[in-house]
């Protein structure tokens, strides 16, 4: 590595994102592992992840679509809250206008347990489905996309504050991962140039 000018980038501070431990129900796991779909809206993921500013944690929750892996709804905060999470769902809902049956796949965390969250799900037809307890296959493609933001934006960059952070994970996500970033299981395609390609 050092031959190559190659340097590691180490891992950052950690903090919990999913709290499972709540008295909301559960919905069974229709995802099952299968992060494949044919066509765009017939399978969604979310998760929350966090960004460390000088200011304190910043927390982003994401959803995607897993067919193209496209962000389709995000949203920032200072908590970690349901409000957080319902948030980048109706950026998503807004943006997508997804058909009914559309799967939507998070982990078991309260956010997406609680009765608001689910609410909107049942109002727009979603098929609701929740990951089994300490799995996180199932929500391999938001893992994905959290670690790539990690490895190309976050460690490359200090943020002195919450609106610095913010402002690079917009340029980040409408800028380039959206319409450029290229994905090896995509055939090397953009989440854009690929949805086109079967549009």
């Amino acid at each position: 590595m050092r031959q190559n000018g190659i340097s590691v980038v180490r891992t950052r501070k950690y903090k919990a994102t999913t709290d499972s431990n709540h008295k909301f129900n559960v919905a069974p796991n229709l995802l099952d592992r299968d992060v494949n779909a044919d066509a765009p809206n017939q399978k969604w993921a979310g998760d929350i992840s966090y960004i460390w500013t000088r200011e304190g944690w910043l927390y982003l929750a994401v959803i995607l679509d897993v067919h193209s892996r496209p962000v389709i709804g995000w949203a920032v905060s200072n908590r970690m809250k349901r409000d957080l999470a319902i948030r980048a769902l109706k950026m998503a809902i807004a943006f997508r206008q997804p058909p009914k049956n559309c799967i939507h796949h998070t982990d078991r965390g309260s956010q997406y347990c609680s009765h608001d969250y689910q609410k909107i799900l049942r109002q727009h037809g979603f098929k609701v489905s929740v990951s089994g307890k300490g799995n996180c296959y199932d929500d391999a493609a938001v893992e994905t996309l959290f670690k790539t933001i990690t490895a190309e934006l976050i460690w490359r960059q200090s943020s002195e504050t919450r609106r610095q952070a913010e402002m690079a994970i917009f340029e980040y996500i409408n800028g380039f991962y959206n319409p450029r970033r290229r994905h090896s299981a995509l055939g090397w395609k953009s989440p854009v140039a690929f949805e086109r390609t079967v549009a």
